[in-house]
């Protein structure tokens, strides 16, 4: 398996493991719920699947630990291959960050939604927005704690998100009764 032929959740794999071995499970839950959860959209579904073809193309071994009571565990490793193999990915053009929002859908409709409806989704979404904010500085202080080694550069990227998503916010607390504004007065608004 080639640089150009990994998709982007082999190679959160691979960064997941650039570290140290990992069980499945706790791939899935950093890639779900931990730090690497900002970087690529994977689901449960995609990420065996993916460990089973990087273990294939011997980017990562995989070992079976016998638990007593319980069903063997897989861990895995990335190999120095593996490791080749992902700074090669991440040295090759990014290309565009892919940014899809029901919320923006949902503005687009405001003038046909009740007023209320879209006043919950602006609620909604900025409430959001500062759980994502206060999860990036839990992240970095995980790290911090955990004493990671790449730590300067993910400061840097937590930095990076943590700005774009307070733009975000910071929008929608600015701009947000604009697009209210445009919705349609709700019933019991009419009343008053």
């Amino acid at each position: 398996m080639s640089a150009d032929t990994l998709s982007p959740v082999a190679m959160l794999c691979l960064a997941i493991l650039f570290n140290g071995e990992r069980t499945g499970y706790e791939i899935k839950k950093e890639s779900l719920e931990g730090r690497h959860r900002w970087f690529v959209d994977a689901s449960y579904g995609s990420i065996y699947p993916a460990l089973a073809r990087l273990a294939h193309g011997e980017l990562v071994t995989v070992r079976e630990e016998v638990q007593s009571g319980r069903p063997s565990r897989k861990v895995y490793s990335i190999t120095a291959t593996g490791r080749a193999t992902l700074l090669d990915s991440l040295a090759q053009p990014a290309g565009p960050d892919v940014y899809r929002s029901r919320f923006l859908l949902l503005s687009t409709f405001a003038p046909r939604l009740p007023r209320h409806v879209i006043e919950e989704a602006i609620n909604e979404r900025k409430a959001g927005l500062r759980y994502e904010i206060a999860s990036i500085r839990a992240a970095m202080a995980d790290a911090d704690r955990d004493g990671d080694p790449h730590c300067e550069a993910l400061e840097w990227a937590a930095a990076y998100g943590e700005n774009c998503l307070g733009a975000h916010l910071e929008f929608l607390e600015t701009h947000g009764d604009r697009l209210i504004a445009m919705a349609q007065t709700d019933i019991a608004d009419a009343a008053e």
